[in-house]
């Protein structure tokens, strides 16, 4: 028997780009469907980025403060969403937060943004904190997105996101796998912040660069490059192992773009093997980067497929809208198969207003 639901997902990446909300119809039943009806990003004013990005060096009494006035932040974007869109119908709301800490191979997560505040501030049901019972569960928590690939997107061999990191997700012997392939926004926004960017737009300062060699080596011979599935990357990967071996090398700006984008590209397409008519779903923001899409055509056959604009910017936060669903079903919505957890599980907080 079919059921509709009327739902808002939200997503914070690790690029700190902004806050996407999406106001998705999602029907289940045998199969599910979905229809995006409106959407939005609300980029973060200065006094979020800077908190965020602090967020690191809190105690933890900072933390539970942060964590609530979060919460308390996005319950008010959704607030101004609804009266933007004109957004009456709305069963449930799904949160993935932001995420402050990610070190499953320590069993911890962290992902702020009290659902219990939002709940209250916008007086609709809430599911958050999709992540902590997977790693209590011996789980990478990561990533969730494949479960919503499996049931919206099976058409494609592969779907792609290229966010603050790439993972890639698709079908092996009847099975979903899934798994983070490397950082790419996160390091490319963080150089082009450097000198005053938002962002490298299409990749034209990284065309400008030269390969760096002995760099380009240095990232490939990174060990996690070397670990097999599950596995899963936060921040501190980048700010630990990534930034200061790029910074060892005396390279322009462009000369770092345009090496970073050749080892994006590396280990992306290693993993886009070609079967028959191999089509990869491209999303995220770094699908618009048009210098990465083009060295990562360079290395494959596949077909690279940018969908529209709204699902290029606005997948994740559809998913999770479906994760929240499926949650209420109390069906699997995080994938032993993906995330190495010991069983399918249903995660998520429900938090009533």
């Amino acid at each position: 028997m079919e059921k509709t639901y009327y739902c808002i997902g939200m997503m914070s990446g690790t690029s700190l780009d902004g806050v996407d909300l999406v106001h998705a119809r999602i029907t289940s039943g045998a199969e599910y469907a979905f229809e995006i009806l409106a959407c939005k990003t609300y980029a973060y004013p200065e006094k979020w980025l800077s908190k965020l990005k602090d967020a690191f060096s809190k105690s933890a009494r900072e933390f539970q403060e942060l964590d609530r006035t979060y919460g308390c932040y996005l319950g008010k974007l959704v607030r101004q969403f609804r009266k933007e869109f004109e957004v009456s119908n709305v069963d449930f709301i799904a949160s993935h937060g932001h995420t402050i800490f990610h070190q499953p191979d320590k069993h911890f997560t962290l992902q702020i943004g009290c659902g219990a505040e939002i709940a209250r501030t916008t007086g609709c049901v809430v599911i958050a904190d999709f992540r902590t019972q997977d790693v209590a569960m011996g789980g990478q928590g990561a990533p969730l997105v494949p479960i919503g690939d499996a049931l919206l997107f099976s058409d494609y061999t592969y779907c792609l996101n290229l966010g603050g990191f790439a993972n890639i997700s698709f079908e092996k012997n009847g099975v979903r796998k899934a798994f983070d392939l490397c950082p790419v926004n996160s390091v490319l926004n963080f150089y082009a912040n450097q000198i005053g960017l938002d962002f490298d737009d299409k990749g034209q300062l990284a065309a400008r660069g030269k390969v760096a060699t002995p760099l380009l080596d240095a990232l490939n011979s990174v060990p996690f490059y070397r670990f097999p599935p599950p596995k899963s990357l936060g921040f501190e990967f980048v700010a630990s192992k990534i930034l200061p071996l790029m910074d060892s090398f005396s390279l322009s700006t462009e000369d770092l773009l345009c090496t970073f984008v050749e080892h994006v590209a590396f280990q992306v397409s290693k993993e886009l093997v070609s079967l028959g008519d191999s089509k990869v779903l491209v999303t995220g923001g770094g699908a618009y980067h048009a210098f990465l899409m083009e060295r990562i055509q360079a290395h494959t056959e596949v077909v690279l497929v940018l969908p529209s604009s709204q699902l290029v910017e606005f997948k994740e936060a559809l998913i999770f809208g479906l994760l929240g669903l499926l949650k209420l079903e109390d069906k699997p919505n995080c994938l032993q198969s993906v995330t190495g957890a010991f069983k399918d599980h249903s995660s998520g907080k429900v938090e009533w207003p």
